[in-house]
Order: C-alpha cells, then sequence, then structure tokens
C-alpha cells in the first residue's frame, strides 16, 4: 500500500490543487457544494455510496456522507469541506513552491480530504478495501457551524453512535520535526455575561445607595474568573467587552456597543468569551463554579452568565483513544517511522472529533502536515502529505480487520 501512495502522488497532489482553488468558504454555499461534488467523484469509483445531506435549514450548505459496505469493524473517517477564506478573501489559489504548497485551506481541511482519498485509493489498489466497512462524513460547516447544532452536527453523531473507530483528518501536530498523536481536544463554549446596575451621578459612585455600577461588577467577576478557576487543561478567554450607560450587543454576539460619561455610573456591561475544558467532568464543574461567582454581586448590582448551546463538547483522553495510537505506532514501526508521542491537548483546538469521541475510540489530527491554519500563507509540506496517506491506508486496513 505505500508503494501505491508514492506511485499516485503527484495524482494527489493535482487532486489537492483543485479543491484547493474552489473557494468553499462556510458561508460560501455553492462552493462548499461544489467541493461535495468533487470528493463524490473520488469515492464513487471506489465502491462508495455517496450522499448529499442538504443543511439550508441551519443556513449552510451541508455534507457529504459516504458508506462502504464490509464484513469488518466500522471505521468512521471525519473531515471538511469547507475553510474559513469567503470568497472575499485576497487568499484564493494554489501555489507550489518545491515540496511546499501554499493556498485556502490547503492544510485545514482540503489536505485532510487528499490524505482520505490517497489511502482509501491504495487501499483499493492493495485490494484491502474490498471488505472493508468504512464511512465518511465530511461536514460543510467546521469552520463556521451552523444552528442549531444539534441539526447540524445531527448526521455525524448518528455516524459515531454505530463506528467503532473514528479517525479524524484535521491538520497532523508537528513540533521541531516530530510528529505527534492526537488523543483528546478540549471543548468550545462561548458564554456571555451580562452586568447591570444602577445609573446616577458618580459622586454617588460605591454609595449604599447607587452601588457601584456594571462596570465595577462585571470586572469582579471576570477577575475572580481568572483569579480563582485556574487549574490546567482550562482555558478562559474574554473576546469582547464594553459598559456604560447605555450598552448593547448585536445579535451575532461579535460587536458591542457602548456610550457613556465620565460622571455617570454605568448602567449596563456586557462580555463574551469562551471557556475551553479536557473532560465533561471538568467542563460541567467549572461551569458551576462560574456561576457561583456571578452570584456574589456587589451591592445594588445583578448580573446574569449564559453559555451557548452551540459549543463543542471536549474529546477527553481515553484509554481506547491511546490504544488507536499504539496501533498507529505499529503502523509506524512497519513504515520505518518514528514513534508518535501524544500531544499536548491544550495546544490543540476543538474539532468535529469531539461530538463523536464519546461513542467511538477516536484518533485526531491525521491530515496534512501544516503551518499558518486560518491565515494568508496557509501551507503544507507535500511529502508529508504523502506519509499521512501511507500511515492511514495501513491503519484503516487494520482496524477494519480487527475481532
Amino acid at each position: 500500500m505505500a508503494a501505491a501512495v508514492d506511485r499516485d502522488a503527484d495524482r494527489t497532489i493535482a487532486l489537492l490543487e483543485r479543491l484547493v482553488n474552489r473557494n468553499s468558504g462556510s458561508l460560501n454555499l455553492e462552493g462548499v457544494a461544489a467541493v461535495g461534488e468533487m470528493m463524490r467523484g473520488e469515492l464513487e469509483p471506489l465502491g462508495f455510496t455517496v450522499r448529499w445531506v442538504d443543511m439550508r435549514e441551519t443556513g449552510r450548505a451541508g455534507h457529504i456522507v459516504a458508506t462502504h459496505a464490509g464484513r469488518g469493524r466500522n471505521v468512521l473517517l471525519i473531515g471538511h469541506l469547507d475553510t474559513v477564506f469567503e470568497p472575499e478573501s485576497p487568499f484564493q489559489h494554489f501555489t507550489r513552491e518545491g515540496n511546499r504548497a501554499t493556498g485556502p485551506g490547503v492544510g485545514d481541511d482540503k489536505g485532510g480530504l487528499a490524505v482520505i482519498v490517497a489511502a482509501l485509493r491504495a487501499m483499493h489498489a492493495a485490494g484491502t478495501l474490498r471488505d472493508a466497512n468504512v464511512t465518511i462524513v465530511l461536514t460543510g460547516d467546521e469552520e463556521r457551524p451552523g444552528s442549531p447544532i444539534a441539526v447540524a452536527r445531527r448526521d455525524l453523531i448518528a455516524a459515531g453512535r454505530v463506528a467503532d473507530f473514528a479517525l479524524e483528518y484535521e491538520n497532523l501536530a508537528t513540533e521541531e520535526g516530530r510528529d505527534f498523536g492526537t488523543v483528546a481536544r478540549r471543548s468550545s463554549t462561548s458564554w456571555t455575561l451580562t452586568a447591570h446596575g444602577r445609573t446616577g451621578h458618580s459622586s454617588g459612585v460605591c454609595s449604599a445607595d447607587l452601588g457601584c455600577g456594571a462596570i465595577y461588577e462585571i470586572a469582579r467577576i471576570l477577575d475572580s474568573f481568572r483569579r480563582e478557576l485556574a487549574e490546567p487543561n482550562l482555558t478562559y478567554n474574554v473576546g469582547v467587552i464594553g459598559g456604560g450607560t447605555p450598552a448593547a450587543i448585536d445579535t451575532d454576539g461579535f460587536r458591542v456597543t457602548a456610550s457613556g460619561k465620565t460622571n455617570i455610573i454605568a448602567e449596563t456591561a456586557i462580555a463574551r468569551g469562551d471557556i475551553r475544558a479536557l473532560t465533561p467532568e471538568q467542563d460541567a464543574r467549572v461551569r458551576a463554579a462560574m456561576q457561583a461567582i456571578v452570584a456574589r454581586h456587589l451591592p445594588a448590582t445583578s448580573a446574569e452568565l449564559v453559555f451557548a448551546e452551540d459549543g463543542y463538547p471536549p474529546m477527553a483522553p481515553t484509554a481506547g483513544n491511546r490504544a488507536i495510537l499504539t496501533r498507529l505506532n505499529a503502523v509506524n514501526r512497519d513504515l520505518g517511522l518514528p514513534e508518535m508521542a501524544e500531544y499536548d491537548p491544550a495546544r490543540r483546538g476543538a474539532a468535529d472529533s469531539s461530538f463523536v469521541a464519546g461513542d467511538a475510540d477516536t484518533l485526531a489530527g491525521l491530515g496534512a502536515e501544516g503551518d499558518r491554519a486560518h491565515a494568508e500563507g496557509e501551507s503544507i509540506a507535500l511529502d508529508g502529505l504523502i506519509r499521512q496517506a501511507k500511515r492511514s491506508a495501513l491503519l484503516i486496513t487494520r482496524l477494519t480487520r480487527e475481532r
């Protein structure tokens, strides 16, 4: 199979170029659907039944769900069709310089799509795909999920519930020339904090009658988060904040407007941020602690903390996830590649694999070796793309044949 990947290398890179040159920003519904059709054209000749799951009800294009029936254990492959680069971005085209390919989504996640296709083609050439039981879910809104999230991730969650193993094709984690395995990812949930106070002349600030106002109250809460809730693998971020008389936040939760005068006590203050935790238990415990801090109001103030319902759950580091990495390291030894250690989950973002990790043993970060993801100049190492396809072809084959 490794030799088949090598023989197909030029074809794999050509596919990557075509994928990258078709814009598929999450809000470019036509572009996302077009990339889905490109993937259909790759998967159907390999014996997959491919269907398009329309997601216009969530404000997004849709997903590809492909199935290959077989006698073996079910392996779910997860990737995504969309990128962060919308049509108005100046960063639009694939370029190559030696071993380096640059372009929008070249790593995240069109490099992952190319790895999936290259691995499956190698399995097909070697005859190991014939009886393999493989499901593929390629979401069209990973970078900017549709709403409600329960509908947007319905088909992925359903696939995870019947899978024995899940492999996710976001960027490979690397550091100082070493490849790492991703057995865990932290959650990502947005929150909105709104504080209220009594407005009045500043000469009465923090008096028994007027209290300290909304800005002092929100500052108390946020600083208490920072001081009281620090622990390993847990982070808080305050992304936007504003306060005054009045203050408001837009319906998207991205822009806060506020006005006021230096001699007026602030009536309203609003902050929005996120929380990232490693396990469901940590997430639940810390949310409760945050609410307890919010409830300790300064005099004549009130506050409300609301967690968004569209967050990504954590992918906890389980024994099952680590067992897949052990199997991957057996593949590495057979390929003459160095073994891969676990990557620090605090250095990885959330991903779609988290939605299935509670039901299936999951290994993440099997995509391309990339750099500058989500930024202009995003690039990958092309030899890493080929290396990842070899790893996946052997790993998928072995997982489907396990008893």
